[in-house]
């Protein structure tokens, strides 16, 4: 233990005199959560609407106003010819095209039926299936209010009857989506400490040579890699206290499960981590090499690791697949622990999974590592 001890001071001195990894350590990772939390919002708010009003009429001219009046668009343009509507489309300068063509009103009036068309820029598939279903949700508000207003059961055949729909949202009631992206940002950014600084740090040390001095030394295998990965473990589960706290000022996110939980399982899942950096940089000769391998790995993570969308909405394969994946397990069980409350008993599935993982991870990565001059 001695030895190990005298290994940490003289990393966790190397750390502190090197000036360009404390803001990497402790700046960088609040700064990408204040900023990648509102820049990763699955809201769709804000959507350009081009209004093409052949009709001119108080019922058309109401029917737009509910768009106007609504907070997820902004009504970007409005003229009476398709063709400018759609060179504003080409030129990506509106989302979609509301075109209400003459004799819309006539038409509702006598033959209780009149069409629209909506275009919508479905490049991006989710924000048009979210724009499709934002006019869908006002034209049903627009129909239901003309029948209440002309006498409603006199339009259809059928009476109306009024549904009293009562809403309750466990976990998260007021649809907060900050509450959701909060707890998987911070698992990537916790896991990027662990994995970057892991891995440069023993490349560095190979080429600076230094680390064949170290090698040389009578110190033990067990006691160079304790003392290599100990210090960016506390490192990341102090990112990981830092990041909590933030995200509980800054964006009010509820704690409902318990601290200690979360942490217990975040010192497990660092093991991972910090044995996948072991293992990069036991294949790697340079610190390029070892960006290049972590870039791969953490691309591949993050896409299924289910921050943004669910890994049930995935292809099979890719479900399976996800099993491999350590994000997705603290993803699970991080978001799970904060918003659900959930202890011990709901999570220890993933609690062993992890666990595994990080004993078969950190094995291999300490027998691939070589103490040689």
């Amino acid at each position: 233990m001695r030895t190990i001890a005298f290994i940490l001071y003289k990393e966790f001195l190397q750390i502190f005199r090197n000036r360009t990894m404390l803001p990497i350590i402790f700046v960088v990772p609040v700064v990408q959560l204040i900023i990648l939390v509102h820049a990763a919002t699955m809201e769709m708010k804000h959507i350009e609407l081009y209004v093409v009003d052949n009709d001119l009429s108080e019922t058309s001219r109401k029917f737009v106003s509910g768009f106007s009046g609504s907070p997820f668009f902004i009504l970007k343009n409005a003229g009476f010819s398709m063709e400018e509507a759609r060179s504003a489309m080409l030129e990506n300068e509106t989302d979609a095209i509301l075109h209400i063509p003459a004799g819309f009103e006539k038409k509702l009036y006598t033959l209780n039926n009149a069409d629209i068309q909506i275009l919508i820029d479905a490049i991006n598939g989710m924000k048009a299936g979210l724009t499709g279903a934002y006019i869908s949700a006002v034209l049903s508000r627009f129909n239901k209010e003309l029948l209440t207003e002309k006498g409603g059961t006199r339009y259809i055949s059928l009476p109306v009857k009024n549904v009293m729909v009562d809403y309750s949202y466990w976990y998260n009631p007021q649809l907060n989506h900050k509450f959701y992206m909060v707890p998987g940002i911070l698992v990537i950014l916790v896991s990027m400490i662990g994995l970057f600084l892991t891995a440069l740090n023993i490349v560095r040390e190979k080429e600076s040579g230094t680390i064949e001095q170290i090698n040389v030394t009578p110190i033990r295998k067990f006691h160079l890699l304790a003392g290599k990965l100990i210090p960016f473990w506390i490192i990341a589960l102090m990112d990981l206290g830092i990041g909590l706290a933030l995200g509980k000022i800054i964006f009010h996110i509820p704690i409902e499960g318990s601290i200690l939980l979360l942490f217990s399982f975040a010192g497990i899942f660092l093991m991972v981590i910090l044995g996948m950096g072991l293992l990069i940089s036991t294949m790697a000769g340079t610190q390029q090499q070892v960006m290049f391998i972590v870039f791969f790995f953490m691309i591949t993570f993050i896409l299924t690791s289910g921050i943004f969308t669910p890994e049930e909405s995935m292809p099979y394969w890719t479900q399976k697949v996800t099993l491999l994946n350590p994000f997705s397990y603290f993803m699970r069980v991080i978001r799970m622990i904060l918003l659900k409350g959930s202890g011990f008993k709901e999570v220890y599935k993933e609690f062993a999974a992890i666990f595994v993982y990080g004993i078969l991870v950190l094995g291999l990565a300490v027998w691939r590592y070589r103490k040689v001059a």
